[in-house]
């Protein structure tokens, strides 16, 4: 079993997860407060949609619910990973950890969405064969107030939007109320002054509308993820021409490449080689070449000689 071995050790993979966990801990005081600030004003939006009658008002309280699910679901991840990390028997079972929560919760956010979506295109079809009666300044007040919260929010989620898929959900989630929170001080203005009560089903049908390509982009990333694909940007015929091109390897087999978590690529390969050769510089080289050239920290590198038999009998 000399000939195998992971490229980077066990040490560093241990580091890399330490990094993992402190960058979790890192968010963790932002999605806290972002969470209560969000969870507080969503009731109080809820309860002015239906005191006001207001569809874009209550599809601004349902996307805020869904924030509200997803920031929990991203608290609940982290803190999950935390205590994982500090487990003495971790490797007894979950071998990989449970970074892929994340990517759960990142799922589950991104149905919660297309569901809210859906009812509120729906809902507003419906209103805009009617007249319905909507009290506009109310409307305005807790829209504006709205307003404020997701900003504060937006602030808060956005420098750990580009390191987590989790994170960036929400923030995008935040960056759609504020969006959502504008359509509909603009639809409660155009209530009061023009009395054009059309404007609100209108709204809530464009806030239904920017939340669903958002949704779709962050679902498929999550289910492709899940489904252990490369990530879209990585060169896999790339990295099998470069192992296959070092000295002493023979032919490149069972190259496999997936994403852990987010900022967490994994590659498994075997390297044949030529009878003979030293599996120690072999194992090196290559993993220079994941580590310089793909930024891959986390590799599992079999090395075996080229009178080795039985590993193209594997069907998958």
């Amino acid at each position: 079993m000399s000939g195998e071995r992971s490229a980077g050790g066990h040490g560093h993979d241990h580091d890399h997860g330490a990094q993992l966990s402190r960058a979790g801990d890192r968010y963790k005081r932002p999605l806290t407060i972002a969470f209560s600030l969000i969870a507080a004003y969503f009731v109080v939006e809820a309860v002015g949609g239906f005191l006001t009658n207001s569809l874009s008002l209550l599809s601004d309280a349902g996307h805020m619910l869904t924030d509200v699910v997803g920031l929990g679901m991203a608290l609940a991840a982290i803190q999950v990973a935390s205590r994982f990390e500090n487990r003495a028997d971790r490797v007894s079972s979950h071998t990989f950890g449970v970074y892929r929560l994340e990517i759960l919760a990142a799922f589950v956010n991104a149905l919660l969405l297309f569901g809210v979506a859906i009812y509120v295109l729906v809902e507003a079809a419906r209103r805009l064969n009617g007249d319905p009666e909507i009290l506009g300044v109310p409307m305005l007040l807790v829209a504006s107030a709205g307003l404020i919260v997701n900003l504060i929010a937006f602030v808060l989620l956005r420098p750990g939007a580009a390191e987590s898929i989790n994170i960036e959900g929400a923030y995008l989630e935040v960056m759609a109320d504020t969006v959502g929170s504008v359509g509909v001080i603009l639809a409660a203005i155009s209530l009061e002054v023009f009395g054009w009560a059309w404007v609100d089903p209108v709204v809530a049908a464009l806030i239904g509308l920017w939340i669903l390509p958002r949704t779709l982009r962050l679902g498929r990333r999550a289910v492709r993820i899940l489904l252990q694909a490369a990530p879209p940007e990585f060169d896999v015929e790339g990295l099998h021409a470069d192992l296959a091109a070092l000295s002493d390897v023979v032919d490149v087999h069972d190259l496999h490449v997936w994403t852990l978590t987010s900022g967490m690529e994994a590659v498994s390969a075997h390297l044949m080689t030529v009878t003979g050769a030293d599996s120690h510089s072999v194992l090196d080289r290559a993993r220079v070449i994941l580590q310089d050239g793909y930024d891959v920290s986390h590799a599992t590198l079999q090395v075996e000689p080229e009178t080795h038999t039985g590993c193209h009998e594997v069907s998958w």
